[in-house]
């Protein structure tokens, strides 16, 4: 038998989060997949989705998911904590290309790191109050015990540059005291911001404890389904990297280049509003039956 041919697609990847926090699983695929172009969405406009009803993260979600198709992505993922919990399966069942979560990937990584069964999860209030990674895992290995901690104060922080001042180590050192109280030894960043507190939060807890880095495991996750897929791009690509928002926030820039720690060179703020008018209609159309079915 002859061997199976080997097909590449140089499509981008498309990338999509309520606000800048997904740009650190970007940072995760170009150090992963250096050879595979991105297209990021940030909804920027509408964030926070925590704080929407779960048939509004959907619709959201579906109409960020429906602009990167407008621009022939080949596979999305949703790196907002929030919108992977509540609407990656949907998006799964109805769209005609892959996508790929957060939420999974870190999960089933701290499963399986964890040598006691006693896994930390930190994250924002809305992502602990929905008990997402906790269902996740508990799917994966049930007599995991789960001890979460919601940290909000962590995510300005971030935005602020601070991730080793004085106050930073103070407020870790409160929020993260309970997890070693119940003696975990697996934590998982359930934020897309906290991977830049990496440090201050390692040296909180401990080096015993590992630190699972949703990014990193979703990155992984890509990376292995686009050679399932055959839709890798080729070794000669050169990448490109192109940044959408749906409003240009405070010192977006700054925050960007922190979180990348690379120049964001193509920023373009989109009236998304416009783009739903225009275009979002006909992918409306397009899956409505299987839209009906959801709903």
């Amino acid at each position: 038998m002859g061997k199976t041919a080997i097909h590449f697609d140089d499509r981008a990847i498309g990338v999509f989060d309520s606000g800048v926090g997904g740009l650190t699983v970007v940072k995760q695929l170009i150090k992963k997949l250096p050879h595979e172009s991105i297209i990021y969405f940030g909804d920027t406009a509408r964030i926070p989705y925590g704080t929407k009803s779960e048939e509004i993260v959907r619709r959201f979600s579906l109409e960020d998911s429906f602009f990167l198709m407008d621009k022939n992505v080949k596979l999305i993922v949703v790196a907002c904590n929030t919108a992977s919990a509540i609407a990656v399966p949907m998006l799964q069942n109805i769209l005609d290309i892959p996508v790929i979560g957060v939420l999974e990937p870190g999960a089933r990584a701290a499963a399986t790191l964890s040598s006691r069964k006693r896994i930390g999860v930190i994250g924002t209030a809305a992502t602990i109050r929905s008990n997402s990674y906790q269902k996740e895992i508990k799917a994966i290995t049930p007599e995991s015990q789960i001890i979460q901690q919601a940290c909000p104060l962590f995510v300005p922080m971030v935005e602020e540059g601070w991730t080793e001042d004085d106050v930073t180590y103070l407020i870790a050192k409160r929020y993260l005291h309970i997890l070693l109280e119940n003696q975990v030894d697996t934590v998982i960043l359930g934020c897309t911001h906290y991977p830049l507190l990496r440090t201050a939060i390692q040296k909180t807890l401990g080096p015993a404890i590992r630190l699972v880095d949703s990014g990193i495991e979703t990155a992984e996750t890509v990376k292995k389904m686009l050679h399932k897929k055959n839709i890798s791009a080729p070794d000669n690509t050169h990448p490109k990297y192109y940044f959408y928002l749906s409003d240009m926030p405070y010192k977006f820039q700054e925050i960007a280049e922190r979180f990348l720690e690379r120049t964001v060179p193509h920023v373009e703020t989109i009236n998304f509003d416009q783009f739903l008018i225009e275009k979002g209609e006909q992918f409306w159309k397009k899956y409505q039956d299987l839209l009906t079915k959801v709903y």
